[in-house]
């Protein structure tokens, strides 16, 4: 087994979890639409992040649609006590694969039902918010009316925690009003940075920073600076990504996704990557530039 718990440990609701984690959006068909093109080698991913150590999997009912939160079922039920699974709502999908906002109260019962059901579980240990104002990005706008939503299904005793999604600092302070926020989930990685902030703000508080495409989305991250210090580490120019991420701030959680056995243990080693300063300082200095993401994550 990976000894992930090198890379630390940091509590998402109400239990510690390694900052390593594994993402499922690749484990769905092309444009995370449709079943997968091989379903025994998308189980034997989840079932190795499992065996490896890995104890947090970031999913969403609206992956496939559906085809990824019952593979998860299939892969991994029973689950394992220690075994955080986090979901999303707020987000549907047309007969084309087409990414729509869905964050009505009749939308969003429905979605924390319909992942209770595919999951197999009966009840949801974290449920992000997806906010859907601009499906590129945050964007101003109020979320209270879909948290009160959610809120009223935590005390119905459906969700255990309640986490954030493409939102801006407004949007987090008008949230914490409402509930307690468990997580926030955004785009963060070597070169998006622009939550810089919101991840120092919320590891003063304790609070998770789960960055989605962290090594780029389907876009990978590509620099020389970069693949020089991989070659001098011996390491993978994506191993170095994930490996400052764990060292920019000990509350980000890492959910890399793939639909690869090896890829998955070559994210799962980058627990065991130790940056110098001299190597810190150099990829902080590669300039912004990655490739917008998908619509949705």
């Amino acid at each position: 087994m990976d000894n992930l718990e090198h890379a630390g440990v940091f509590p998402l609701g109400d239990r510690q979890v390694n900052r390593i984690g594994y993402g499922t959006m690749q484990l769905a068909g092309p444009g995370v639409f449709g079943p997968p093109r091989d379903r025994q080698a998308a189980l034997a991913v989840l079932r190795t992040a499992v065996e490896r150590g890995v104890n947090h999997i970031d999913t969403a009912d609206f992956y496939g649609p559906h085809a990824t939160n019952q593979i998860v079922r299939e892969a991994l039920g029973p689950y394992a006590g220690d075994l955080t699974i986090a979901t999303k709502v707020g987000v549907g999908r047309d007969g084309q694969g087409a990414w729509l906002k869905a964050d009505a109260p009749d939308e969003l019962r429905q979605a924390v039902h319909d992942n209770l059901r595919n999951l197999g579980l009966e009840v949801l240990d974290i449920v992000n918010f997806r906010v859907m104002l601009d499906a590129m990005a945050p964007r101003e706008g109020s979320i209270e009316e879909p948290l009160a939503t959610l809120a009223a299904l935590q005390k119905e005793g459906l969700i255990r925690h309640i986490g954030l999604s493409n939102v801006t600092p407004a949007q987090l302070a008008q949230a914490r009003r409402i509930c307690k926020v468990a997580c926030v989930q955004n785009h963060y990685n070597l070169v998006h940075r622009a939550d810089d902030a919101m991840v120092d703000l919320l590891a003063q508080e304790g609070i998770p920073y789960v960055p989605f495409f962290p090594l780029g989305g389907f876009t990978p991250l590509q620099s020389t600076a970069l693949s020089e210090i991989a070659l001098r580490l011996e390491a993978t120019p994506l191993q170095v990504a994930l490996a400052w991420l764990l060292r920019r701030s000990p509350n980000l959680l890492l959910i890399p996704g793939t639909s690869s056995v090896t890829h998955l243990q070559q994210n799962l080693a980058a627990a065991h990557v130790e940056l110098p300063a001299d190597a810190m300082s150099a990829l902080e200095g590669i300039p912004a530039g990655s490739a917008p993401p998908p619509a949705a994550h």
